[in-house]
């Protein structure tokens, strides 16, 4: 048999009778499970129930409080609850009896006396089931996963990141209130791949997005917008608190350089910044073309720096110094 983590092999024994529990447990220990035991249904119900349960229990049909049965159709009413695989063990052998326990959302049963190398056989058979399930989950998790993030720096991808800005704006229109976005673009992001190569590009790409990613709150989102152009949807904000945002990530990806395989580089961004307000609320084009004008302000105004897209003119926040042009450095 295949040497699997305890861990994965937790297994609850719900059985009246002490005797049997004991030969039981005796044996399950024996074949590697770490088992849990129940002297009636409620209990069993309970710990099925709970964080953390074991994912393969043995009910006996007959029990106090609830039966077998009553147990599996509980269990199976749980939503959103890793799934358990139940075997009954019973004395009844009539098919409508058998029938009655597989309906009520058992997953085998074994009629007594049972022989122990058949439980043995048919517990591997649950664990198997119990194996492909958490593959095909982690399968479906990632595939989901792939579909919202960005494959290089795992935060949210563009289609992602503008449906944020979507959502936001449908809020402010029935709620009121503000919404700030953030369009950031590295500086001489192109010299970077020229002096050190797309693969230290990438690096340092991975390495914004997590600096970013710690500079905002929980609701906010950070996504990839293209190339080396990011986006940041800032729930609730106003100008004030957009725009000190966006001074925050500035000086954030500036921090230090980026160590890469081809040498420490060092990094600048520009940030542009449109808010959405109660008293003239912008729709997610409007918003997304008025970041991109502040943005070019604020390359234009030497890199480095936050700008906030103003009815009229952009508003520049407080001077950053210009940022150096990468430089290799000697350390490899």
């Amino acid at each position: 048999m295949t040497t699997e983590d305890n861990s994965e092999k937790r297994i609850l024994i719900a059985e009246d009778d002490p005797v049997s529990c004991r030969m039981l447990q005796a044996f399950l220990t024996k074949w590697g499970y770490q088992v849990v035991t129940a002297a009636n249904g409620s209990d069993a119900l309970r710990i099925l129930e709970a964080e953390g349960a074991p994912s393969l229990a043995v009910l006996d049909w007959m029990m106090p409080g609830l039966e077998g049965p009553q147990v599996c159709q509980r269990v199976r009413e749980l939503q959103d609850r890793p799934y358990v695989y139940i075997l009954l063990l019973t004395a009844r052998s009539q098919k409508a009896d058998l029938l009655r326990g597989l309906e009520s959302g058992a997953d085998d049963y074994l009629t007594k006396p049972f022989n122990l190398q058949e439980l043995r056989a048919r517990l591997q058979v649950g664990q198997r089931i119990l194996d492909l399930q958490n593959g095909l989950i982690a399968a479906r998790d990632e595939l989901s996963f792939r579909a919202t993030h960005d494959s290089l720096t795992g935060i949210a991808n563009r289609g992602v990141v503008l449906d944020a800005i979507h959502r936001e704006h449908s809020r402010q229109v029935r709620e009121g209130g503000t919404l700030g976005i953030v369009m950031v673009d590295l500086d001489h992001f192109k010299q970077v791949n020229d002096t050190y190569g797309h693969q230290a590009g990438d690096a340092v790409l991975k390495e914004v997005a997590r600096r970013m990613a710690s500079c905002v709150r929980p609701y906010d989102t950070v996504g990839r917008y293209g190339g080396e152009e990011f986006l940041v949807v800032v729930a609730s904000a106003d100008s004030v608190g957009a725009l000190a945002l966006a001074d925050r990530i500035c000086r954030e990806v500036a921090s230090a350089p980026v160590t890469t395989d081809e040498g420490a580089v060092r990094i600048t961004a520009s940030c542009g910044v449109a808010v959405s307000d109660a008293a003239k609320p912008l729709d997610s084009e409007e918003l997304l073309h008025a970041a991109d004008e502040a943005l070019y302000s604020a390359k234009q105004q030497g890199r480095n720096r936050a700008v906030l897209a103003a009815p009229a003119v952009p508003v520049q926040s407080e001077s950053s110094p210009a940022e150096p042009t990468p430089v290799k450095s000697e350390s490899r």
